[in-house]
């Protein structure tokens, strides 16, 4: 395998800046997941690392080879997308083989390379069937067989899970984690899900408008947010951001410091005698936990995670207690100041 290194990409199309002095560094063998909403670049991301859209400025390398002008064939990059691309007349074995076969490559080690990759992904019992015969999991390992076969530098994923029900895209979730352990390869992987993002990666890059808001591992970017961006974008829910001006006695906990407090629902705790009171507005039961939906004196809205059974209903007043340590602080262009 081999590492994967962006330095200062740009893309645009017309007039319409896509990626934005784009930098990036994934190790070999590395997990690099990018998150990010709709339009944001991830996609046109992957195609650049693919060949399959050539930059406008800054290197792409791939085992600290320059590909940034070679096309698809030539990088050694492998990509498994989000709505299969599956041949329906062919077999799995023959979707699986095709791209060796319009190479050329010889028929006994296509036999043998295919066998090798459908004992891998569980395929074995498959290899006749047609596309139409699998289920959606089935279909999404055939996708990733025909990556796998080609034996890449990098694999890239383009939000492979979007199109399964949650109980499939958490099965797919720890097979493709698996997949990468057993082939220690390098992987840059795109999704808008937060869960993916956050269960999958060694290395988190969060992307708004083409431009990097974060990087780094999952859990630093959930517990320390960069901006008010990622402090929104990553987490469920997110976090509660507060203007200082009508934090109330929230505010009166810590120190001035930036214009914006954040802190996440689970860090407001419910604390009789507390400074600081809100009345429950909605009640949202999500098996272990309750979401409340609730708004202080000031006006201000917030979210708090509570554990089921907390006994709270709407109407009821809340004393709630935002602890120092707990809470986060942003600028006025809302990068992180505390």
């Amino acid at each position: 395998m081999a590492d994967l290194t962006l330095d200062g990409v740009r893309k645009s199309f017309g007039d319409m800046p896509v990626l934005q002095s784009l930098d990036l560094a994934v190790p070999d063998g590395g997990f690099c997941v990018v998150v990010g909403p709709s339009g944001c670049g991830k996609s046109t991301l992957l195609r650049l690392v693919a060949g399959l859209e050539m930059a406008d400025a800054g290197h792409i390398l791939i085992g600290g080879r320059d590909v940034t002008r070679q096309p698809p064939k030539a990088r050694s990059a492998a990509m498994v997308f989000q709505y299969y691309a599956l041949l329906p007349h062919l077999s799995v074995a023959r979707n699986i083989a095709f791209g060796m076969e319009i190479r050329g490559t010889p028929r006994a080690e296509i036999t043998a390379r295919v066998a090798d990759t459908a004992r891998i992904l569980r395929l074995e019992s498959l290899l006749d069937r047609k596309p139409r015969q699998l289920s959606g999991g089935q279909r999404q390992r055939v996708a990733m067989g025909r990556a796998i076969v080609r034996d890449p530098q990098v694999f890239l994923f383009d939000e492979p899970l979007s199109n399964l029900d949650a109980q499939l895209r958490a099965e797919m979730r720890a097979e493709i984690k698996a997949l990468h352990g057993r082939l220690g390869a390098t992987a840059l992987y795109v999704t808008h899900d937060q869960i993916e993002a956050m269960t999958m990666g060694d290395i988190l890059v969060v992307l708004n408008a083409g431009r990097v808001e974060q990087i780094g591992p999952p859990e630093e970017i959930y517990r320390c947010p960069a901006s008010t961006f990622v402090a929104r974008f990553i987490g469920a829910p997110p976090m509660n951001l507060i203007p200082r001006a009508t934090a109330g006695a929230l505010a009166a906990t810590t120190p001035a410091c930036g214009e914006t407090l954040g802190i996440r629902p689970e860090h407001l705790e419910l604390a009789p005698g507390a400074g600081v009171e809100a009345t429950a507005r909605r009640i949202e039961l999500h098996g272990a936990d309750t979401f409340v939906q609730a708004t202080t004196a000031e006006g201000v809205e917030l979210t708090i995670r509570l554990p089921a059974g907390n006994g709270v209903r709407p109407g009821d007043r809340l004393p709630l207690l935002a602890r120092p340590m707990h809470l986060h602080h942003f600028g006025p262009d809302g990068r992180r100041v505390a």
